[in-house]
């Protein structure tokens, strides 16, 4: 181990709100493993910004829906730095195209759900099992795995239904783990962003801005992916030490029930 820096794993790391994520981890103090699907000149720059953040930074190019290579991927995030003491499970697509439930193909169902859902749970189950034989030892650090789902784990997006099948999912993932992972001292939790500013929902901007002006959410703006990883800083950190498989909505109050 390079230093005595906490080290998080963030999947889906290189943009959006991974990035975000991984700029909060920075700044608090956390050493970082980002693996994201590809490795391009975003990546590159990632890598660059949180570098000058004062964070040792390893990038690894991987996809979660291969689930044939995850042990090789869980072994090169494991060799970074010698441990894992968060996981954020960030990695996840959007459908192609929007529609009508009765026209969802399998293809789209099976894409969504094998990266969402298949991939996120075999990967964390690989993390997990690491994470145990690691532990030789009580630690100070707190030890956590945070997934993140969206506000469609609870509100239905009729005209995307295999994304809202996958992040409700999650939310049970979240809860499965929490039981198994709890005597090892790992919590896990669930977060729920709502409306967030980046490139998957720059395609309907005018729409949420039109929603957002008429009252959609209490706070009257947009998410921003800091808001997201402030979020993770605290849990990451052990600031809700108490609480395991529990779901935090970071939406504004989008998830409040009006009449």
């Amino acid at each position: 181990m390079k230093d005595k820096k906490p080290v998080a794993v963030i999947t889906g790391a290189r943009q959006g709100i991974g990035k975000g994520i991984a700029v909060s981890l920075a700044n608090a103090g956390f050493n970082l493993v980002l693996v994201d699907v590809v490795r391009d000149q975003t990546a590159v720059q990632t890598v660059n910004e949180l570098s000058v953040l004062g964070a040792t930074c390893h990038f690894l190019e991987g996809d979660i829906a291969a689930i044939d290579k995850r042990f090789e991927l869980v072994a090169a995030i494991f060799s970074a730095f010698g441990q894992v003491d968060t996981l954020v499970n960030n990695a996840g697509v959007q459908v192609q195209v929007r529609g009508d439930l009765l026209d969802v193909t399998p293809e789209s169902f099976d894409r969504v759900m094998g990266i969402n859902l298949r991939g996120t749970f075999f990967l964390t189950q690989e993390v997990a099992r690491q994470m145990i034989k690691a532990s030789t030892a009580p630690t100070a650090v707190h030890r956590s795995i945070v997934t993140i789902s969206s506000a469609n784990a609870y509100l239905v997006g009729p005209d995307r239904p295999e994304y809202c099948f996958s992040k409700m999912s999650l939310s049970m993932m979240t809860k499965a783990f929490a039981l198994r992972l709890g005597r090892h001292g790992i919590s896990t939790y669930e977060i729920r962003p709502g409306i967030i500013r980046t490139g998957m929902t720059l395609p309907v901007k005018e729409k949420y801005d039109k929603w957002i002006a008429d009252g959609l959410t209490p706070i009257a703006r947009w998410g921003e992916p800091a808001d997201v990883g402030h979020t993770v800083v605290t849990l990451a950190r052990g600031g809700m030490a108490f609480s395991t498989g529990d779901a935090f909505h970071i939406d504004g109050g989008l998830h409040i029930q009006k009449l």
